[in-house]
């Protein structure tokens, strides 16, 4: 069945993945950029692409209008250097300031627009990668709350994630939450970083994280449009895993020496505490609901198969 697909951010590097596997699967897809530059690649993925602001409510309502979809894939972020300039896990209420607003403003006026035209699906990008409550096992699952961070600069961008989610699944729709990604442009500074010796471990580096091929994020994503499925699923891969474990494998799949070891108090003085949590009490999280639930088989069961096969 032809299903009309409008994704929100669909010139993303999820986006860029995702787009394609709609067209392939039958479905028409609209697909939407912050720069009319990008129509022609958006094109050329078999997209109907569009300019939108995601921040205008005009603009989402106006372009939601036009395509009358089945289903809008919320995607829409700004991480990349081109949107929010040199990472700064230092200051990530910097850094993630118009990510938070698209996943806040953003969504409700995606949300608006849905009810406006009668689109009956949403499914809308979560996260998930160290960020579970910090108490019991390294591994979490859609039960478990996630961890808001409290009196810190990352607390903005986690009360965006639950406004997100919150607001997603009171209109019925799905909340995805990936994990870190990696795949083609997705994570070329830390690999630069990692070359440099300028991303190091952190005291016992304990802290779990979860990841995810974008191939892998993409195929569930499908499955999520056409099963219509409603709720949070984790869409990570098999192997949440410390940094003690992941980053020295990263660095060897780069060419790279091994990563440098600080201690916690050097590094929340030079990276900050998200950068301390993440290295020391990340929690991961587990796929079994999504793998259980919309039949979603990995390309990348591990982090291990997928950095080799990237980097080689």
């Amino acid at each position: 069945m032809t299903v009309r697909v409008f994704v929100a951010g669909g010139s993303g590097v999820l986006g860029r993945r995702l787009v394609p596997r709609l067209v392939a699967r039958g479905h028409r897809v609209t697909a939407t950029t912050t720069s009319a530059a990008k129509l022609g690649l958006l094109r050329e993925l078999g997209a109907d692409g569009v300019v939108m602001d995601g921040l205008d409510a005009l603009s989402v309502g106006a372009a939601v209008a036009e395509a009358r979809p089945d289903v809008i894939v919320h995607q829409l972020t700004a991480i990349s250097p081109a949107h929010a300039g040199k990472p700064d896990i230092r200051h990530p209420d910097r850094w993630f300031a118009l990510t938070n607003r698209l996943r806040t403003e953003g969504t409700d006026h995606l949300l608006a627009a849905a009810e406006a035209t009668g689109v009956p699906h949403v499914v809308a990008q979560s996260h998930a990668s160290w960020n579970g409550v910090r108490e019991g096992g390294w591994v979490k699952s859609e039960e478990d709350p996630m961890d808001l961070m409290p009196g810190t600069p990352a607390h903005g961008g986690m009360l965006a994630l639950r406004h997100l989610e919150d607001a997603v699944l009171g209109a019925g729709g799905a909340a995805l939450r990936y994990g870190a990604f990696y795949g083609p442009g997705a994570i070329d500074d830390q690999v630069e970083l990692v070359r440099r010796r300028q991303y190091p471990l952190v005291g016992r580096a304990t802290g779990h994280s979860s990841w995810i091929h974008l191939d892998d994020a993409a195929s569930a994503t499908v499955l999520a449009v056409e099963q219509k499925v409603r709720g949070v699923f984790n869409i990570v891969d098999d192997e949440p895993a410390p940094a003690a474990a992941w980053l020295p494998y990263l660095a060897e799949c780069a060419g790279a020496r091994r990563p440098l070891r600080v201690p916690v108090w050097l590094a929340r003085l030079l990276a900050g505490e998200q950068a301390v949590v993440i290295m020391t009490q990340g929690r991961g999280f587990s796929n079994a609901k999504a793998k259980r639930e919309l039949g979603w088989e990995l390309r990348y069961p591990s982090w291990r198969q997928g950095f080799k096969e990237e980097l080689a």
